[in-house]
Protein backbone atom coordinates (compact mmCIF):
# COMPACT_ATOMS: atom_id res chain seq x y z
CA UNK A 1 0.00 0.00 0.00
CA UNK A 2 1.59 3.34 -1.06
CA UNK A 3 1.90 5.62 2.25
CA UNK A 4 2.71 9.38 2.45
CA UNK A 5 4.82 9.94 5.11
CA UNK A 6 4.69 13.71 6.48
CA UNK A 7 6.33 15.70 8.57
CA UNK A 8 7.41 19.49 9.04
CA UNK A 9 10.55 19.22 6.76
CA UNK A 10 12.46 16.37 5.10
CA UNK A 11 16.29 16.59 5.16
CA UNK A 12 18.32 16.50 1.77
CA UNK A 13 14.90 17.28 -0.36
CA UNK A 14 15.56 18.80 -3.65
CA UNK A 15 12.80 21.11 -2.85
CA UNK A 16 13.17 23.13 -0.23
CA UNK A 17 9.29 22.63 0.01
CA UNK A 18 9.01 19.24 0.29
CA UNK A 19 7.66 17.85 3.65
CA UNK A 20 6.63 14.39 2.57
CA UNK A 21 7.84 11.09 1.27
CA UNK A 22 6.16 8.84 -0.30
CA UNK A 23 7.02 5.08 -0.46
CA UNK A 24 5.38 1.92 -2.34
CA UNK A 25 6.34 -1.29 -0.98
CA UNK A 26 9.90 -1.24 0.33
CA UNK A 27 11.07 1.87 -2.22
CA UNK A 28 10.63 5.99 -1.96
CA UNK A 29 8.55 6.92 -5.16
CA UNK A 30 8.01 10.88 -4.61
CA UNK A 31 9.55 13.74 -2.18
CA UNK A 32 8.19 16.87 -2.03
CA UNK A 33 5.49 18.82 -0.21
CA UNK A 34 2.53 17.51 1.41
CA UNK A 35 -0.31 19.46 -1.40
CA UNK A 36 1.47 17.60 -4.21
CA UNK A 37 2.22 13.99 -3.15
CA UNK A 38 -1.41 13.73 -2.03
CA UNK A 39 -2.85 15.43 -5.20
CA UNK A 40 -0.76 12.76 -7.03
CA UNK A 41 -1.91 9.54 -4.90
CA UNK A 42 -5.34 10.57 -3.40
CA UNK A 43 -5.75 6.93 -2.64
CA UNK A 44 -2.45 7.10 -0.30
CA UNK A 45 -2.37 6.63 3.39
CA UNK A 46 -1.32 9.43 5.37
CA UNK A 47 1.00 9.12 8.58
CA UNK A 48 1.50 12.24 10.03
CA UNK A 49 4.25 13.01 12.20
CA UNK A 50 5.96 16.39 14.25
CA UNK A 51 9.88 17.05 13.24
CA UNK A 52 12.28 16.21 10.63
CA UNK A 53 12.07 12.90 8.29
CA UNK A 54 15.39 11.80 7.40
CA UNK A 55 17.04 8.70 6.14
CA UNK A 56 17.81 5.75 7.93
CA UNK A 57 21.08 6.02 10.21
CA UNK A 58 24.26 3.62 10.23
CA UNK A 59 25.15 2.04 13.35
CA UNK A 60 28.91 1.53 12.90
CA UNK A 61 29.13 0.11 16.69
CA UNK A 62 26.86 -3.09 15.97
CA UNK A 63 29.21 -5.68 16.75
CA UNK A 64 29.80 -4.00 20.12
CA UNK A 65 26.22 -3.26 21.38
CA UNK A 66 25.42 -7.11 20.67
CA UNK A 67 28.68 -9.16 20.82
CA UNK A 68 30.00 -7.36 24.30
CA UNK A 69 27.26 -6.41 26.07
CA UNK A 70 24.34 -8.08 27.45
CA UNK A 71 20.74 -6.45 26.59
CA UNK A 72 18.59 -7.30 30.18
CA UNK A 73 15.19 -8.71 29.42
CA UNK A 74 12.48 -6.52 31.15
CA UNK A 75 11.51 -9.18 33.97
CA UNK A 76 15.40 -9.28 34.56
CA UNK A 77 15.80 -5.34 35.50
CA UNK A 78 14.63 -5.96 39.35
CA UNK A 79 18.31 -8.04 39.37
CA UNK A 80 20.16 -6.36 36.52
CA UNK A 81 19.12 -3.43 36.05
CA UNK A 82 17.80 -1.85 32.42
CA UNK A 83 21.32 -0.91 30.92
CA UNK A 84 23.32 -2.62 28.60
CA UNK A 85 26.12 -5.37 30.69
CA UNK A 86 29.79 -5.21 29.90
CA UNK A 87 33.18 -6.25 32.02
CA UNK A 88 32.90 -8.40 34.71
CA UNK A 89 29.35 -7.58 34.80
CA UNK A 90 28.81 -9.30 31.42
CA UNK A 91 31.28 -12.46 31.90
CA UNK A 92 29.40 -12.97 35.20
CA UNK A 93 26.11 -14.29 33.79
CA UNK A 94 27.63 -17.21 31.61
CA UNK A 95 26.02 -16.63 28.67
CA UNK A 96 25.24 -19.20 25.80
CA UNK A 97 23.98 -19.03 22.12
CA UNK A 98 20.10 -18.16 23.44
CA UNK A 99 20.85 -15.97 25.53
CA UNK A 100 23.07 -13.83 23.41
CA UNK A 101 20.54 -14.48 20.17
CA UNK A 102 18.02 -13.05 23.03
CA UNK A 103 19.60 -10.24 24.23
CA UNK A 104 20.65 -9.34 20.53
CA UNK A 105 16.93 -9.17 19.54
CA UNK A 106 16.28 -6.60 22.45
CA UNK A 107 19.21 -4.89 21.53
CA UNK A 108 17.90 -4.66 17.82
CA UNK A 109 14.66 -3.10 18.95
CA UNK A 110 16.51 -0.28 21.40
CA UNK A 111 18.55 0.54 17.83
CA UNK A 112 15.20 0.69 16.06
CA UNK A 113 13.87 3.42 18.36
CA UNK A 114 17.02 5.51 17.75
CA UNK A 115 16.17 5.41 14.12
CA UNK A 116 18.75 2.58 12.67
CA UNK A 117 17.94 1.39 9.66
CA UNK A 118 21.80 -0.36 8.98
CA UNK A 119 24.25 -1.96 10.70
CA UNK A 120 27.71 -2.62 10.03
CA UNK A 121 29.14 -5.93 10.41
CA UNK A 122 30.47 -8.59 10.76
CA UNK A 123 28.97 -10.55 13.74
CA UNK A 124 30.89 -13.70 14.74
CA UNK A 125 28.33 -15.08 16.88
CA UNK A 126 25.93 -17.12 14.75
CA UNK A 127 22.72 -16.51 17.10
CA UNK A 128 23.45 -13.02 16.88
CA UNK A 129 23.88 -13.40 13.00
CA UNK A 130 20.12 -14.76 13.42
CA UNK A 131 19.00 -12.25 15.17
CA UNK A 132 20.22 -9.46 12.47
CA UNK A 133 19.71 -11.00 9.36
CA UNK A 134 15.72 -11.95 10.98
CA UNK A 135 15.17 -8.39 12.08
CA UNK A 136 15.73 -6.84 8.29
CA UNK A 137 18.01 -4.54 9.35
CA UNK A 138 20.59 -3.74 6.44
CA UNK A 139 24.10 -5.09 6.85
CA UNK A 140 27.07 -3.05 5.59
CA UNK A 141 30.42 -3.93 5.17
CA UNK A 142 32.85 -3.84 7.67
CA UNK A 143 35.12 0.01 7.47
CA UNK A 144 38.52 -0.70 6.57
CA UNK A 145 40.14 -2.11 9.06
CA UNK A 146 43.07 0.58 11.01
CA UNK A 147 45.04 -1.97 12.83
CA UNK A 148 46.52 -5.73 12.26
CA UNK A 149 44.04 -8.62 11.19
CA UNK A 150 43.09 -10.68 14.39
CA UNK A 151 42.49 -14.44 14.53
CA UNK A 152 39.39 -14.37 16.69
CA UNK A 153 37.12 -11.40 15.63
CA UNK A 154 34.90 -11.58 19.28
CA UNK A 155 38.61 -10.60 20.89
CA UNK A 156 38.68 -7.14 19.10
CA UNK A 157 35.58 -5.97 19.51
CA UNK A 158 35.37 -2.63 21.68
CA UNK A 159 33.05 -2.23 24.52
CA UNK A 160 29.79 -0.36 23.92
CA UNK A 161 29.39 3.47 23.98
CA UNK A 162 26.29 3.98 23.28
CA UNK A 163 22.89 2.96 21.19
CA UNK A 164 23.13 6.51 19.35
CA UNK A 165 24.71 6.63 16.00
CA UNK A 166 25.23 10.34 15.94
CA UNK A 167 27.52 10.30 19.31
CA UNK A 168 30.49 9.46 17.28
CA UNK A 169 30.33 11.50 14.16
CA UNK A 170 30.44 15.83 14.12
CA UNK A 171 27.96 15.92 11.49
CA UNK A 172 24.95 13.98 11.66
CA UNK A 173 24.76 13.57 7.83
CA UNK A 174 27.42 10.98 8.23
CA UNK A 175 25.38 8.72 10.18
CA UNK A 176 22.67 8.38 7.55
CA UNK A 177 22.99 4.66 6.22
CA UNK A 178 21.92 5.88 2.23
CA UNK A 179 20.35 9.42 0.71
CA UNK A 180 17.31 9.64 0.52
CA UNK A 181 16.46 9.76 -3.64
CA UNK A 182 13.59 8.85 -5.31
CA UNK A 183 13.75 5.26 -6.55
CA UNK A 184 15.72 4.23 -3.56
CA UNK A 185 14.84 2.27 -0.56
CA UNK A 186 12.01 3.16 2.15
CA UNK A 187 14.07 3.72 5.19
CA UNK A 188 13.19 6.54 6.99
CA UNK A 189 13.67 8.40 10.27
CA UNK A 190 11.95 10.90 11.74
CA UNK A 191 13.40 13.04 14.69
CA UNK A 192 11.45 15.51 17.15
CA UNK A 193 13.41 18.08 15.98
CA UNK A 194 13.08 21.20 13.74
CA UNK A 195 16.72 21.06 11.58
CA UNK A 196 20.33 19.14 11.37
CA UNK A 197 21.39 21.49 14.00
CA UNK A 198 18.70 20.44 16.35
CA UNK A 199 19.14 16.81 15.43
CA UNK A 200 22.71 17.05 16.34
CA UNK A 201 22.11 18.52 19.85
CA UNK A 202 19.31 16.66 20.64
CA UNK A 203 20.46 13.22 19.78
CA UNK A 204 19.09 10.04 18.23
CA UNK A 205 17.08 9.50 21.04
CA UNK A 206 14.89 12.09 19.78
CA UNK A 207 13.28 9.56 16.95
CA UNK A 208 9.63 9.03 16.75
CA UNK A 209 9.42 6.85 13.99
CA UNK A 210 11.70 4.43 11.97
CA UNK A 211 10.25 3.00 8.39
CA UNK A 212 12.41 0.18 7.28
CA UNK A 213 11.86 -1.27 3.78
CA UNK A 214 8.59 1.06 3.72
CA UNK A 215 7.36 -0.88 7.09
CA UNK A 216 6.63 1.07 10.40
CA UNK A 217 9.13 -0.66 12.72
CA UNK A 218 8.87 1.86 15.66
CA UNK A 219 6.24 4.52 16.49
CA UNK A 220 6.95 6.23 20.01
CA UNK A 221 3.77 6.75 21.93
Amino acid sequence: MLTVHTADAVHGAADAAADSVAVDGAAVVAIGPYEELTAAHPAARVRRWSGLITPGLLNARAPALLEAAYHPDPREADELGTEPLTGAALTALGMDETRWGASARRGLQRMLRHGTTAVRGPFARPAVRTAVARSGLHVHAPAPAAGPVVADPLSAVPEPTGLDPLASVPDPAEAFAVPLTVGGPADLAVFAVADMAELAAAGAGSCVATVLGGRLVFRRG
